[in-house]
């Protein structure tokens, strides 16, 4: 974390699914300054949405950007079952 707050990044993600999130970009640019990592994370499901979700994901030490986390996105199908999937059994690859 920087020494004056949490930098978020707003990836491309984030700006598809996310409307709030575009508009915040054309703004004020693609990144945002946030006191601190909870209100970048509050600020995230504000901008989640049906069918779409926005969080906020730690930069990793190695990358060469001053973001301390990045705001990422996702769409989710409605596929009848839940979005993060579901695990195959050995009876399943039996059919």
């Amino acid at each position: 974390m920087t020494d004056d707050g949490y930098l978020v990044a707003v990836k491309p993600s984030a700006r598809r699914v996310s409307a709030r999130a575009g508009q915040w970009v054309n703004r004020e640019g693609a990144t945002r300054l946030f006191d601190s990592k909870p209100l970048a994370r509050r600020w995230a499901r504000a901008c989640s949405g049906v069918g779409a979700t926005v969080w906020v994901q730690d930069a990793p030490a190695w990358a060469g950007s001053d973001a301390d986390g990045y705001l990422v996105g996702r769409r989710w199908r409605d596929t009848g079952v839940q979005a993060a999937g579901r695990q195959t059994t050995i009876t399943d690859l039996d059919r």
